[in-house]
């Protein structure tokens, strides 16, 4: 609301429930700026910021207390609750919206929206401002500016707060040791399934619920295939496992990744690959600190997987000319991070005045190289068929450097190797 001002108005409709099939709905999960702002859990609700206004700034709608619903579905806090335990300064019934709404928009110069989320509640949005254009001439006077919310938003959602990096550090430890769980219970014969529900429990059980994200449990060249979410396939002798997975703990995400083989020891080819990845992980990492552009990591991790590829054999050149070419990608055909928050992939702007965005302290970024050696690429001698290796960690920077958040995941292939095989 500072940033917004005064005579200004803010509009946030929450997400609404989607049916999975028939009669009933996938789990319901709150719109990530919606909970940034409120932490209100429930559907059908929309928050109202008023900058300056004297009978309150901070309006609620949402469902009214209903015994008959609440035996059906669940409680609901209404109206009393989003006041008491949300913050709200007021709160009304969200079929009251179309009354109510309008006069709070009427006399503001600005309204703050997210225009695309809700195709539905955007129809009302103009619905309602044209209500209020066609009374100009008694006196009424529409709000003649709109403006993205999200531009602000997610901005202030990029950096995140003391209390944020506190639930960020708990869902990353509890998340890389559900990893390091998996790790001990892989052995040949099993499923890829059996792996992803030992992390599915590993998460509840350390109090994230639920994933964060579709897990990947990629056996052999499954690990090739980059969004790999059957999971269904058997685990052989000699491949190695990656798992992609992270818990989500109060609307925030971990996203690890961590490979290692299915029998507890790598061959020759996959440490030799893997050696690589864990090098161009430490090293990207090395380079998360304020000042550098995001794409540092990613930059370095190119550089020393190239480096890689020439030692193994695999490219064949000068180093700055394959580089310079992109003859990695063939490879390592993704970007090495992305920022992390409430969403997996979250808000936040990677080019300012379209050059690369400054890292600063409170943002926090994933860094994941890796190198794929799909079966049957042309080129590439049968030995490394099948292995596909991706390291990630999250990371936050901080003042002086980074602070690896999911740190408590083991990554070096030797404790890898003694973890499994004790």
């Amino acid at each position: 609301m500072d940033y917004m001002g005064d005579n200004s108005i803010a509009i946030l409709p929450s997400n609404s429930e989607q049916i999975r099939s028939r009669d009933t709905d996938f789990r319901f999960r709150q719109h990530s700026d919606f909970h940034y702002l409120s932490g209100f859990p429930e559907p059908e609700a929309v928050i109202v910021l008023l900058p300056g206004r004297q009978q309150g700034e901070y309006i609620m709608f949402c469902r009214e207390k209903d015994e008959v619903m609440e035996t059906w579905h669940g409680r609901r806090f209404g109206q009393q609750g989003a006041v008491k335990q949300f913050g709200c300064n007021d709160a009304f019934p969200i079929d009251d919206i179309d009354d109510i709404l309008p006069g709070l928009m009427e006399g503001r110069e600005r309204i703050y929206y997210e225009f695309g989320n809700h195709p539905e509640f955007d129809k009302s949005i103009m619905g309602w401002i044209n209500t209020l254009r066609s009374q100009v001439k008694t006196g009424a006077h529409p709000p003649g500016e709109l403006i993205d919310l999200s531009h602000v938003l997610h901005d202030m959602r990029l950096f995140k707060s003391a209390a944020e990096i506190t639930v960020m550090r708990q869902v990353a430890e509890l998340s890389a040791q559900a990893h390091m769980n998996a790790m001990q219970a892989c052995k040949p014969e099993l499923n890829e399934l059996d792996i992803e529900a030992e992390i599915k429990y590993q998460f509840a059980k350390r109090g994230a619920r639920h994933e964060a994200y579709n897990s990947i449990v990629a056996a052999g060249e499954n690990a090739c295939i980059l969004h790999y979410v059957e999971n269904n396939q058997p685990l052989n002798d000699g491949e190695l496992l990656l798992i992609d997975a992270g818990g989500e703990l109060d609307g925030y995400a971990a996203d690890i990744t961590r490979t290692f083989p299915i029998n507890g020891r790598f061959n020759k080819e996959q440490r030799q690959a893997y050696d690589w990845v864990l090098k161009a992980n430490i090293e990207a990492i090395a380079t998360v600190k304020p000042g550098n552009p995001w794409t540092a990591p990613h930059d370095k991790a190119v550089r020393v997987l190239t480096e890689g590829l020439i030692e193994m054999g695999i490219l064949k050149g000068d180093l700055e000319q394959l580089v310079d070419e992109e003859a990695y990608k063939k490879y390592y055909m993704h970007k090495t991070g992305h920022w992390l928050g409430l969403d997996v992939h979250d808000v936040g702007d990677y080019l300012i005045d379209k050059e690369p965005r400054t890292l600063q302290a409170g943002m926090v970024l994933t860094v994941e190289p890796g190198l794929y050696f799909a079966p049957k690429t042309k080129g590439l001698d049968k030995k490394w068929w099948g292995i596909g290796i991706r390291i990630e960690d999250d990371v936050l920077v901080t003042k002086k450097g980074y602070e690896i958040l999911s740190e408590a995941a083991i990554k070096q292939a030797d404790e890898i190797e003694q973890l499994m095989l004790n």
